[in-house]
């Protein structure tokens, strides 16, 4: 009986009270009388019947007149014996007369009161009292819930095992359901009625006594959604929470591209009835039960919304029904990035008859394609028999310049999403005259920039590689030219000790942060005048200089002690203002490294950093601009204690180097953090080492100076990381730099040191090719440095540039990294621990 039914029993039962206490009521009398004729009328009927098949007046064979059967029972021949023998009715006429039984339930009459009593084996008896309506359900929910559970198990017992196959659980719950639908449609019609689910009332001994308020016949009470008086396979279906999920096999897998910056929706195309919740997945984590900034809405549809997409969200996404994880379904996010340009020079002299270069380097995502104008009008090689393009158009290159050849030439980057220009002008005049195009030329600063500045024992070297030759020396007594103190100060009666310095930092082309240890300071160096300008005091022996350029700030770590026992991180704020700079001491202790990630043309702002402490398998995350924690990282569960960390912006991996410890080899494994959740995904397949990213962030090389394994692994337009190669590079690497290719468009190569050998190795990331420089003598003596840092540093010139310079035991290196040779060796330079390039190349 259908919840409506319930009411409306009530209301019957309203109508035949005052009959009961006595009262009349004319128009119940004439429907009285109306009902005795019609029942007169069919007893007719019966009789005619009953006399045409040779039963007798009340429908029964002639042999059951002797057999009194009970009421909701008839008596009917065996077909085994013959004999008549008494059997529950297999149904009653439809008719809706409401009667409350003895057992507390409802029945639509009198006959199928009786047939239940009849099948039920038990006394049923009509209980003719407004008490009995007004008892309440014996038949609860959870009552319901709990029959409908013991029906499938009683079905299943009734199911032949499958050897061939295991269903899942949620495939072999609906094929119990249909199983049972079927065993219950007597007359196979899609229907089940009242008096097929009264034929299978359960017996006594079938069930617990805590629901036997319950029967099947309340099927039709609770899940007869339309209210015909019968069940369909689909209201089956609902009644026992069969989910129908269907997915199809071309939506499996969708690719979904947004441009940078814009909002997308991601929409699960699993589809069915009584459908889950969805819950989406990145990497493996839930995000729906996330408190993330960028994906904070799933919508009414279970939508995934982003806001901002940016290349930190590229990467797959999944999608299923709650507990149903069979279907799945997989979203690939693709994020598109205009161009981004930069040329080089901006504004360039030369004499004619000479070479002159214009380069362009572009980033974007797909790879931007890259064209040429002159003065509005396009470059072709066809214009001159000097002009050449190289890498992939990003190199305009003029064998020997005419007076022609002045010009503006605008370098366009285009993709499908986007397109950038920029001008880098060429002057061809006379060196003689003093013209506009040298003013400007110098104007930019190239007398003093595109330098190294090399620390060394005996103070700071600025070296200029184009014509190999030393352009400046500070001496250790050099003065200060705010507080006029010597550079390296000397102690009277002492002999006359080294410089020692320990990290650098370039503070946008203009200044140089250096660390002294020892004095536990830092100076700072104005690069236009090649002068000491001040010295800042910080925490006793600073270790690690960093310089944030999201915020202009730069990060010091101190050491307190040669033990490490004190550690601190301060932060000096305003850093390119030169003067007026505040020093801050952030609330962290016990500080043993931090890692904040680098910018590059597609990434301008960087948000967090991270610190890691001796000893704690965790990482800190910090916000840069209020330097307060954001939240702690636990890697117990990886055993992982941090010791170094890298970033790509491509899908947004953080790369974990664990501390090597007693339980494990020396190389430890990495680990893989994505900056979307916060949370790690696992090791990075069986990669080892410290990770390095290139500029562009395509491409992760690790490297360590105990393992003889190097490892290249490259991060495509999806977000997708996967490894190229390993090498085995013999002894272990000290450190390298990564130099732009000269050939090969958005392509890069690394330089590293190796730690016991004093030669150079030269790797091709993109093709694996590889090549050792031979003529890099001679390892700088000593351990590895007492503060810190690598045994040999190696140090690139910046994007345009096509300098290396590495150090040896009492000279420098400078090698030519286009042309993949040594260029010249500076000799007379010892104890070079760190080394900085200026300028924009």
């Amino acid at each position: 009986m259908n919840p409506g039914g319930f009411w409306l029993c009530l209301a019957l039962l309203g109508a035949s009270l005052p009959a009961a206490l006595g009262w009349r009521d004319p128009g119940a009398s004439r429907g009285l009388n109306l009902a005795m004729r019609e029942s007169r009328a069919e007893d007719s009927r019966i009789f005619e019947v009953s006399r045409r098949e040779g039963l007798d007046h009340a429908g029964l064979p002639a042999s059951c007149r002797k057999k009194l059967c009970g009421r909701g029972s008839r008596c009917v021949l065996s077909r085994e014996t013959g004999e008549p023998e008494c059997r529950c009715l297999e149904s009653c006429r439809p008719s809706y007369m409401p009667v409350c039984g003895s057992d507390g339930r409802f029945y639509e009459n009198h006959c199928e009161l009786y047939r239940a009593a009849c099948l039920l084996e038990k006394k049923v008896t009509v209980v003719h009292s407004k008490d009995c309506f007004l008892q309440g359900d014996l038949c609860t929910m959870a009552d319901y819930a709990h029959l409908k559970n013991v029906l499938l198990a009683l079905q299943s017992r009734l199911q032949s095992p499958q050897e061939d196959s295991r269903p899942e659980p949620a495939s072999q719950k609906r094929l119990l359901v249909e199983s049972l639908f079927k065993d219950w449609d007597a007359n196979g019609d899609g229907h089940l009625r009242s008096s097929e689910l009264t034929q299978h009332m359960l017996k006594a001994q079938d069930l617990e006594e805590d629901f036997l308020g319950c029967s099947p016949a309340d099927l039709l009470r609770f899940d007869d959604y339309n209210s015909d008086g019968s069940l369909t396979l689909r209201e089956f279906y609902t009644a026992f929470q069969v989910v129908q999920l269907s997915l199809a096999p071309e939506d499996r897998v969708s690719v979904t591209t947004v441009t940078v910056g814009l909002s997308t929706m991601l929409t699960c195309a699993v589809h069915g009835d009584l459908r889950p919740p969805i819950i989406w997945k990145r990497n493996g984590l839930a995000l729906n039960f996330l408190d993330l900034e960028d994906i904070n809405d799933f919508g009414e549809d279970d939508s995934l919304y982003i806001n901002k997409v940016t290349t930190v969200h590229m990467g797959n996404y999944t999608c299923h029904a709650s507990g149903h994880e069979e279907l799945l379904q997989t979203h690939v996010l693709q994020v598109n990035v205009p161009p981004v340009i930069r040329v080089y020079p901006e504004t360039q002299a030369q004499e004619p008859g000479v070479a002159a270069s214009l380069r362009c380097h572009a980033e974007g995502i797909p790879m931007p394609g890259i064209s040429w104008l002159k003065n509005g009008m396009e470059v072709s090689t066809q214009m001159s028999k000097q002009l050449s393009l190289l890498a992939n158009g990003s190199e305009l290159h003029i064998g020997s310049v005419r007076y022609e050849d002045t010009g503006a030439y605008t370098c366009i980057a285009k993709n499908e999403v986007g397109v950038d220009e920029d001008i880098s002008s060429l002057f061809i005049e006379d060196s003689a005259r003093k013209t506009l195009a040298n003013i400007l030329w110098r104007e930019e600063g190239l007398s003093v920039g595109n330098m190294f500045y090399v620390f060394s024992n005996d103070g700071i070297i600025v070296l200029n590689p184009v014509d190999c030759e030393i352009q400046r020396h500070l001496k250790p007594t050099e003065k200060i030219f705010t507080s006029y103190e010597e550079m390296c100060p000397q102690k009277e009666g002492e002999a006359p000790h080294p410089c020692q310095w320990v990290s650098a930092v370039n503070i946008r082309h203009r200044y140089i942060y250096v660390a002294q240890p020892t004095l536990s300071r830092i100076l700072v160096v104005d690069i236009q005048a090649q002068k000491v300008l001040q010295s800042i005091g910080v925490d006793p022996l600073p270790a690690k200089l960093f310089y944030d350029k999201s915020h202009d700030q730069v990060w010091v770590l101190s050491w307190g002690d040669v033990h490490k026992s004190q550690p601190s991180l301060q932060v000096i704020t305003e850093a390119s203002s030169g003067q007026g700079q505040h020093l801050i001491r952030t609330p962290f202790s016990g500080v043993e490294d931090f890692f904040i990630p680098s910018t590059n043309l597609i990434i301008n702002h960087v948000r967090f950093g991270f610190i890691f402490n001796h000893s704690d398998p965790a990482i800190h995350k910090v916000d840069l601009e209020t330097l307060m924690l954001v939240k702690t990282i636990s890697l117990q569960s990886r055993c992982c204690v941090p010791q170094a960390m890298a970033h790509t912006h491509l899908g947004g991996y953080f790369f974990i180097q664990c501390r090597p410890d007693g339980s494990r080899p020396p190389a430890a494994p990495q680990l893989l953090l994505d900056s979307v959740t916060d949370a790690v995904v696992g090791p990075n397949s069986d990669i080892t080492g410290t990770p390095h990213t290139s500029p562009d962030g395509r491409f992760v090389v690790s490297v360590a100076t105990s393992s003889s394994q190097l490892h290249v692994q490259e991060i495509t337009e999806r977000g997708e990381l996967q490894t190229l190669y390993r090498l085995h590079t013999g002894p272990g690497v000290s450190a390298l730099a990564f130099q732009r290719s000269f050939t090969r468009g958005s392509q890069y190569s690394i330089y590293a040191a190796l730690e016991a050998e004093p030669h150079l190795l030269l790797l091709e990331l993109s093709t694996g090719k590889t090549r050792v420089l031979k003529d890099v003598q001679e390892l700088p003596a000593g351990p590895t440095p007492r503060w810190g840092g690598p045994h040999r540093v190696v140090r690139d010139s910046g994007l345009f540039g096509q300098y290396l310079l590495v150090p040896a035991r009492e000279s420098l290196f400078l090698i030519n990294g286009r042309q993949n040779a040594l260029r010249c060796e500076m000799a007379g330079i010892k104890g070079v621990t760190t080394v900085v390039w200026v300028g924009e190349v």
